[in-house]
Protein backbone atom coordinates (compact mmCIF):
# COMPACT_ATOMS: atom_id res chain seq x y z
CA UNK A 1 0.00 0.00 0.00
CA UNK A 2 1.36 3.36 -0.71
CA UNK A 3 2.17 5.48 1.88
CA UNK A 4 0.01 8.50 2.02
CA UNK A 5 2.40 11.97 2.04
CA UNK A 6 -0.69 14.55 2.21
CA UNK A 7 0.52 16.05 5.29
CA UNK A 8 4.25 15.96 4.21
CA UNK A 9 3.49 18.58 1.28
CA UNK A 10 2.77 21.38 0.38
CA UNK A 11 -0.81 22.40 -1.44
CA UNK A 12 1.08 21.64 -5.05
CA UNK A 13 3.43 19.04 -4.42
CA UNK A 14 1.17 16.41 -5.62
CA UNK A 15 0.61 18.16 -9.20
CA UNK A 16 2.88 17.71 -11.90
CA UNK A 17 5.30 20.88 -11.51
CA UNK A 18 5.09 20.56 -7.75
CA UNK A 19 6.54 17.00 -8.17
CA UNK A 20 9.20 18.11 -10.26
CA UNK A 21 10.02 21.66 -8.10
CA UNK A 22 10.78 19.15 -5.50
CA UNK A 23 12.86 16.72 -7.49
CA UNK A 24 14.82 19.46 -9.08
CA UNK A 25 15.50 20.80 -5.81
CA UNK A 26 16.55 17.37 -4.13
CA UNK A 27 18.45 16.21 -7.01
CA UNK A 28 20.68 19.75 -6.92
CA UNK A 29 20.88 19.83 -2.75
CA UNK A 30 21.36 16.07 -2.82
CA UNK A 31 24.20 15.66 -5.63
CA UNK A 32 26.19 19.20 -4.58
CA UNK A 33 26.41 17.55 -0.63
CA UNK A 34 28.39 14.77 -2.56
CA UNK A 35 30.54 16.39 -4.88
CA UNK A 36 31.62 18.83 -1.57
CA UNK A 37 32.13 15.42 0.68
CA UNK A 38 34.06 13.98 -2.42
CA UNK A 39 36.06 17.37 -2.48
CA UNK A 40 36.40 18.54 1.10
CA UNK A 41 39.06 17.75 3.05
CA UNK A 42 39.40 16.52 6.85
CA UNK A 43 38.04 17.56 9.41
CA UNK A 44 35.04 18.79 7.26
CA UNK A 45 34.12 16.17 5.34
CA UNK A 46 32.45 13.83 7.77
CA UNK A 47 30.41 16.09 8.88
CA UNK A 48 29.39 17.46 5.46
CA UNK A 49 29.24 13.14 5.08
CA UNK A 50 26.60 13.30 7.27
CA UNK A 51 24.50 15.68 6.22
CA UNK A 52 24.57 14.53 2.71
CA UNK A 53 23.29 10.96 4.46
CA UNK A 54 20.48 12.79 6.52
CA UNK A 55 19.26 14.78 3.45
CA UNK A 56 19.06 11.78 0.90
CA UNK A 57 17.28 9.39 3.49
CA UNK A 58 14.61 12.65 4.38
CA UNK A 59 14.49 12.92 0.41
CA UNK A 60 14.14 9.21 -0.01
CA UNK A 61 11.67 9.47 2.67
CA UNK A 62 9.37 11.86 2.01
CA UNK A 63 8.77 10.81 -1.11
CA UNK A 64 8.57 7.20 -0.20
CA UNK A 65 5.56 4.95 -2.30
CA UNK A 66 6.76 1.22 -1.12
CA UNK A 67 9.59 -1.30 -0.97
CA UNK A 68 8.80 -2.33 -4.46
CA UNK A 69 9.11 0.86 -6.10
CA UNK A 70 12.35 1.37 -4.48
CA UNK A 71 13.57 -1.91 -6.55
CA UNK A 72 13.70 -3.93 -3.26
CA UNK A 73 11.04 -6.91 -4.53
CA UNK A 74 10.80 -10.82 -4.94
CA UNK A 75 9.37 -9.72 -8.15
CA UNK A 76 12.03 -10.69 -10.98
CA UNK A 77 14.50 -11.56 -8.54
CA UNK A 78 14.96 -14.78 -9.81
CA UNK A 79 14.61 -13.64 -13.48
CA UNK A 80 17.40 -11.39 -12.98
CA UNK A 81 19.88 -13.22 -11.00
CA UNK A 82 21.94 -13.88 -14.21
CA UNK A 83 23.71 -10.89 -13.72
CA UNK A 84 25.16 -11.53 -10.64
CA UNK A 85 26.26 -15.11 -12.47
CA UNK A 86 27.88 -13.19 -15.62
CA UNK A 87 29.54 -10.95 -12.62
CA UNK A 88 30.48 -13.94 -10.95
CA UNK A 89 32.50 -15.20 -14.25
CA UNK A 90 33.91 -11.60 -15.19
CA UNK A 91 35.50 -12.59 -11.47
CA UNK A 92 37.04 -15.67 -11.77
CA UNK A 93 38.53 -14.55 -15.22
CA UNK A 94 39.62 -11.37 -14.14
CA UNK A 95 41.12 -13.68 -10.19
CA UNK A 96 42.82 -15.82 -13.06
CA UNK A 97 44.44 -13.80 -14.73
CA UNK A 98 45.60 -11.14 -11.56
CA UNK A 99 47.38 -14.28 -10.07
CA UNK A 100 49.27 -14.77 -13.23
CA UNK A 101 50.34 -11.46 -13.58
CA UNK A 102 51.03 -12.00 -9.61
CA UNK A 103 49.09 -8.96 -9.34
CA UNK A 104 46.02 -10.31 -6.88
CA UNK A 105 46.25 -9.27 -3.79
CA UNK A 106 46.64 -11.57 -0.62
CA UNK A 107 44.23 -12.97 2.36
CA UNK A 108 44.32 -15.65 5.15
CA UNK A 109 40.91 -17.17 4.36
CA UNK A 110 37.10 -16.31 4.10
CA UNK A 111 36.75 -14.69 7.74
CA UNK A 112 39.30 -12.04 6.88
CA UNK A 113 38.33 -11.45 2.80
CA UNK A 114 34.95 -10.66 4.89
CA UNK A 115 36.44 -8.66 7.30
CA UNK A 116 38.09 -6.49 4.43
CA UNK A 117 34.95 -5.96 2.43
CA UNK A 118 31.78 -5.94 4.53
CA UNK A 119 31.76 -2.87 4.38
CA UNK A 120 32.51 -2.41 0.89
CA UNK A 121 29.24 -4.41 -0.02
CA UNK A 122 27.16 -2.18 2.14
CA UNK A 123 28.42 0.74 0.16
CA UNK A 124 27.51 -0.60 -2.97
CA UNK A 125 24.22 -1.26 -2.43
CA UNK A 126 23.93 2.64 -0.99
CA UNK A 127 25.30 3.55 -4.70
CA UNK A 128 23.32 1.74 -6.54
CA UNK A 129 20.18 2.85 -4.60
CA UNK A 130 21.48 6.61 -5.15
CA UNK A 131 22.03 5.82 -8.67
CA UNK A 132 18.63 3.84 -9.53
CA UNK A 133 16.18 5.04 -7.12
CA UNK A 134 17.76 8.73 -6.08
CA UNK A 135 18.77 10.16 -9.26
CA UNK A 136 17.47 7.87 -12.45
CA UNK A 137 13.75 7.75 -10.90
CA UNK A 138 13.92 11.91 -10.56
CA UNK A 139 15.82 12.44 -13.81
CA UNK A 140 12.47 9.92 -15.38
CA UNK A 141 10.24 12.71 -14.04
CA UNK A 142 12.11 15.72 -15.12
CA UNK A 143 13.46 14.53 -18.39
CA UNK A 144 11.11 14.54 -21.70
CA UNK A 145 12.75 11.49 -22.50
CA UNK A 146 14.01 7.96 -21.20
CA UNK A 147 17.56 8.21 -22.85
CA UNK A 148 17.94 11.90 -21.70
CA UNK A 149 17.08 10.66 -18.36
CA UNK A 150 19.45 8.06 -18.48
CA UNK A 151 22.31 9.80 -19.96
CA UNK A 152 22.33 12.39 -17.11
CA UNK A 153 21.51 9.96 -14.33
CA UNK A 154 25.00 8.22 -15.41
CA UNK A 155 26.39 11.21 -16.56
CA UNK A 156 26.58 13.16 -13.22
CA UNK A 157 27.03 9.55 -11.21
CA UNK A 158 30.32 9.06 -13.31
CA UNK A 159 31.68 12.41 -12.69
CA UNK A 160 31.40 11.70 -8.55
CA UNK A 161 34.02 9.40 -9.59
CA UNK A 162 36.43 11.40 -11.49
CA UNK A 163 39.60 11.80 -11.57
CA UNK A 164 40.22 8.08 -11.22
CA UNK A 165 40.48 7.00 -14.45
CA UNK A 166 39.89 3.53 -13.76
CA UNK A 167 36.48 4.07 -11.36
CA UNK A 168 35.68 6.56 -13.74
CA UNK A 169 35.96 4.16 -16.67
CA UNK A 170 33.95 1.65 -15.18
CA UNK A 171 31.37 3.84 -13.59
CA UNK A 172 30.23 4.72 -17.09
CA UNK A 173 30.14 1.08 -18.17
CA UNK A 174 28.30 -0.56 -15.49
CA UNK A 175 26.05 2.63 -14.08
CA UNK A 176 24.81 2.51 -18.22
CA UNK A 177 24.37 -1.02 -18.10
CA UNK A 178 22.99 -1.08 -14.54
CA UNK A 179 19.68 1.48 -15.30
CA UNK A 180 19.03 -0.40 -18.08
CA UNK A 181 18.50 -3.26 -16.09
CA UNK A 182 16.98 -1.80 -13.76
CA UNK A 183 14.39 -0.20 -16.46
CA UNK A 184 14.03 -4.08 -17.08
CA UNK A 185 13.60 -5.74 -14.20
CA UNK A 186 12.85 -3.12 -11.81
CA UNK A 187 14.74 -4.94 -8.69
CA UNK A 188 17.79 -3.16 -6.91
CA UNK A 189 18.85 -6.31 -5.63
CA UNK A 190 20.59 -8.37 -8.26
CA UNK A 191 22.36 -5.06 -9.26
CA UNK A 192 24.09 -3.81 -5.81
CA UNK A 193 25.22 -7.58 -5.46
CA UNK A 194 26.83 -7.26 -8.60
CA UNK A 195 28.34 -3.73 -7.88
CA UNK A 196 29.59 -5.29 -4.83
CA UNK A 197 31.06 -8.20 -7.43
CA UNK A 198 32.33 -6.58 -9.63
CA UNK A 199 34.38 -3.73 -6.97
CA UNK A 200 35.43 -6.51 -4.87
CA UNK A 201 37.12 -7.79 -7.82
CA UNK A 202 39.01 -4.73 -9.07
CA UNK A 203 40.46 -4.00 -5.80
CA UNK A 204 41.87 -7.09 -5.36
CA UNK A 205 43.17 -7.68 -8.55
CA UNK A 206 44.81 -4.20 -9.13
CA UNK A 207 47.84 -2.38 -7.49
CA UNK A 208 46.77 0.11 -4.81
CA UNK A 209 48.84 2.19 -6.28
CA UNK A 210 47.13 2.19 -9.71
CA UNK A 211 43.51 2.40 -8.04
CA UNK A 212 44.73 4.57 -5.49
CA UNK A 213 42.73 2.48 -3.05
CA UNK A 214 39.79 3.01 -4.55
CA UNK A 215 39.39 6.22 -3.97
CA UNK A 216 37.89 9.67 -5.51
CA UNK A 217 38.25 13.03 -6.01
CA UNK A 218 40.42 15.21 -3.12
CA UNK A 219 40.92 11.38 -1.96
CA UNK A 220 42.33 9.80 -5.40
CA UNK A 221 44.84 13.72 -5.54
CA UNK A 222 46.46 13.36 -2.61
CA UNK A 223 46.64 9.48 -2.18
CA UNK A 224 50.15 8.28 -0.96
CA UNK A 225 51.17 4.81 -0.54
CA UNK A 226 52.41 4.15 2.70
CA UNK A 227 55.82 1.97 2.53
CA UNK A 228 54.58 -1.14 3.93
CA UNK A 229 51.83 -1.05 0.99
CA UNK A 230 54.92 -0.80 -1.25
CA UNK A 231 56.28 -3.88 0.01
CA UNK A 232 52.65 -5.87 0.50
CA UNK A 233 49.27 -4.76 0.19
CA UNK A 234 47.68 -7.29 2.44
CA UNK A 235 46.23 -4.50 4.55
CA UNK A 236 44.47 -3.41 1.85
CA UNK A 237 40.83 -2.28 2.23
CA UNK A 238 38.95 0.03 -0.43
CA UNK A 239 38.06 3.51 1.32
CA UNK A 240 34.35 5.20 -0.18
CA UNK A 241 34.72 8.70 -1.12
Amino acid sequence: MAADNSALYGPDDFSIPGIKRRDLFELSVGYSLILLVIWTPEPWQRPLYLAAVLFILVASWRSFDSWAAMGLRAVNLRDSMWIVGVAFLFSAVAVVVAYRLHTLRPWQGPIEFLRRFWGYAIWAFAQQFLLQIFFLQRFLRLAPTRALALILAVGIFTLAHLPNPILTLATLVFGLAACLLFLRYRNLIPLAITHAILGITIAITLPGPVTHNMRVGLGYLTYSPHPHHRRSQASFQPQRP
